[in-house]
Formats: structure tokens, C-alpha cells, sequence
């Protein structure tokens, strides 16, 4: 951490966190359902790991870090269903319901990689492997919120004084264990007096900025102006912001990130604008096995949530949608990676095998 980033470490940061979409009771997992803000309050209860693979599948619960974090919740749950002795045994017995949940969102590293983690878990226990799956989660939660903490002191040493920045979709609170990832950092810059003005995109079709992001701002007294997302083209050209900021479901081992539908276009605005990009991710969202952005699946989910709005149709009969939810911006176009292992300027292959090798 540079002098910077180790001062704002020790800000109150407990003042802008209040949010919490994933609860572990010992007995089920409660996913605050995000379908559903910001008007109602309701967490889903999951007691299966089908019923948490269907809740990932369905946005109850969204965000790269969350959907790992769920994911492991969901591995406990199914181990509960599991009658044998030895944990070997209970890893081919799991297999099944691992894969079902691998599959509920196929652009998520995080999701593969909070899995492969428990697969681990499992093949190294001793005794309880029950248990040790259990502390296995915890430990992905935990870590996830400290991560955050760290990666928020980091990107906010970026931020020079009363900065503008504006962001996309929703990585805050709701995305991870708390905190955030690129809300992490508007988070920690509001604290120390770097950001001034937050903007934050309505995030067409599903509206996780008009619905999440603001919201989850103003839980925690944080002032944000809402716009579509066409106007953030114009919004840059004001001179309102200097930074987006931006969170990731997978960082290539070029800097090649693939993000919300939106942030590809966003990135080259700012490019043309003078304004700068950054992406906030845990490493674990860093796929180094995947060499560059052209590689990722890219998930393309319903047309419906396109032509519908809250269940009623608002396109004409007949009329076809092309829904994909994330695109890659290039690591041209990306000014900083910034992850809880440290900040890579600049991104691209060399870079990027420096810092996670």
C-alpha cells in the first residue's frame, strides 16, 4: 500500500457500510432479494443448494463476489443431505449438486473459483468435513469484506481531492459481502473528502443502478444523481467526473475485462472524453488462464427482460431482442486494475504476470 492508501485505511469506513444481501443462520441461507428493491425488503430462504443455484440463476442475489459467496453457502447446504463418513466419498456425492450450481451464471469467475475452493476444502479434511466446509465459507465471506476494505483505500489514493466519478450497474454492498468493490472505493473517497459528485447509470434492462446502486447510496448518506445510461456521454463532456469506476465479473491475463453490458461503451467515452477508467475486483475475479477478453463466454440471458417492463409488455408483438448481459473492454482503455493484492497502472499481459504471477 503506498503512504496514501495506508492512511485512508484507518478511516471509519463502518459509517458507509450498512448493507448486508447474504445472512447465514446455521440453518439456511437469507438472500436479500435484489429482484425486489428498492421498494421491498424480503429475503429469500434457501434450505438446498438447488433452491441457492436457482436464486443465482434468477438475480435474487447478483454480483461476481456474491454469486461466490452464495455458491459456497450452497455447497454447505448440500452436504447436509450427504450420509457418509468420509469426505473422498462426499466429494463424488456432491459433484452433482457443484455443477448445478456452476452452471446458474457461466460469466462469474468468482463463482468457478469460490467452488474450486470448497472442492479443496473437502479433499483436505480430516475428521468433520461438514465443519470444514462451513469454515471454508466463512472464511470466503470474510475475506471478501476485508478485501473490499483494502481494495477501497487502495482506489481512493487514486482519486485526487473533490473528484466526480461516476459508476455502472451495482458493485456495492449487494455485490459482495459488504463494502463493495467500485462502491468500495466511492465509499472510502467519500470518506476522505476525494469524491465530490457520484454519478451512477440506470443499467438498462434490469435497472441495478436506478434500483440498487442509489438506494444502497442513500442507506448510508451518500449523495448520488441518477442518469440514463445514453447521457453518460454528455455527462463527460460536462467535466462533472474524472473517473469511472467500475467493477469486473472476470479480468483476463492481458487487463481484457468483461463487465456489465454498458461498460465497454462507457470505457471508450472516457477515452475520447480525457476521463479515466477503473476496475475494482477481488483476484479472485483475475482469470490469468484466460489469456485475453475474445476467449469469454459472454451470457446472454431472456429477450423478455428487454421487450417487458415488471412483467408487462411495453415492445410490439413480434418485434425480436438481443439481450446480452456483459462485454469486454479492452485493457487499452482501462487506466487501473485495482485488486486487494495491489494496483496495476496501465494493465496489460506483462503487467498483470507481475503482480499475480
Amino acid at each position: 500500500m503506498t503512504d496514501t492508501a495506508l492512511a485512508l485505511a484507518d478511516l471509519d469506513f463502518d459509517r458507509y457500510d450498512h448493507v448486508r444481501p447474504i445472512r447465514w443462520t446455521g440453518e439456511a441461507l437469507e438472500l436479500l432479494d435484489q429482484r425486489l428493491l428498492p421498494f421491498s425488503v424480503v429475503h429469500e430462504v434457501c434450505r438446498s443448494s438447488d433452491e441457492v443455484a436457482e436464486a443465482i440463476a434468477k438475480l435474487v442475489v447478483r454480483g461476481a463476489p456474491a454469486i461466490g459467496i452464495a455458491a459456497a453457502w450452497g455447497v454447505v447446504l448440500a452436504a447436509r443431505s450427504i450420509e457418509v463418513t468420509r469426505a473422498q466419498t462426499a466429494l463424488h456425492q456432491l459433484e452433482p449438486a457443484l455443477q448445478r450450481l456452476n452452471a446458474a451464471r457461466p460469466t462469474a469467475v468468482n463463482l468457478m473459483w469460490a467452488l474450486a475452493r470448497m472442492r479443496r476444502a473437502l479433499a483436505t479434511a480430516d475428521g468433520d468435513w461438514r465443519a470444514a466446509l462451513e469454515r471454508e465459507a466463512q472464511a470466503i465471506e470474510r475475506e471478501d469484506l476485508a478485501a473490499n476494505r483494502r481494495m477501497g483505500a487502495l482506489g481512493a489514493a487514486l482519486l485526487a481531492p473533490a473528484s466526480g466519478v461516476l459508476t455502472h450497474c451495482n458493485t456495492g454492498s449487494l455485490a459482495t459481502a459488504g463494502f463493495g468493490t467500485a462502491l468500495g472505493v466511492i465509499r472510502a473517497g467519500v470518506a476522505a473528502g476525494r469524491v465530490a459528485r457520484v454519478f451512477a447509470t440506470e443499467t438498462r434492462p434490469w435497472n441495478q443502478g436506478a434500483r440498487l446502486t442509489v438506494w444502497e447510496l442513500m442507506q448510508d448518506g451518500i449523495d448520488a444523481t441518477l442518469i440514463a445510461d445514453s447521457a453518460a456521454a454528455h455527462l463527460m463532456k460536462t467535466g462533472q467526473v474524472q473517473w469511472v469506476v467500475v467493477g469486473a465479473d472476470r479480468i483476463c491475463a492481458n487487463g481484457d475485462t468483461a463487465n456489465k453490458i454498458g461498460t465497454y461503451q462507457l470505457a471508450i467515452a472516457a477515452k475520447h472524453h480525457g476521463v479515466k477508467v477503473m476496475v475494482v475486483a477481488p483476484s479472485s475475479t483475475v482469470d490469468m488462464a484466460t489469456a485475453a477478453g475474445d476467449a469469454i463466454e459472454i451470457e446472454e440471458r431472456d429477450p423478455a427482460e428487454l421487450l417487458s417492463f415488471r412483467g408487462e409488455r411495453v415492445v410490439a408483438t413480434g418485434v425480436r431482442a438481443w439481450n446480452p448481459v456483459f462485454d469486454v473492454t479492452p485493457h487499452a482503455l482501462i487506466d487501473a486494475i485495482v485488486t486487494e493484492r495491489g494496483v496495476v497502472e496501465q494493465p496489460d499481459a506483462a503487467r498483470m504476470r507481475a503482480l499475480f504471477g
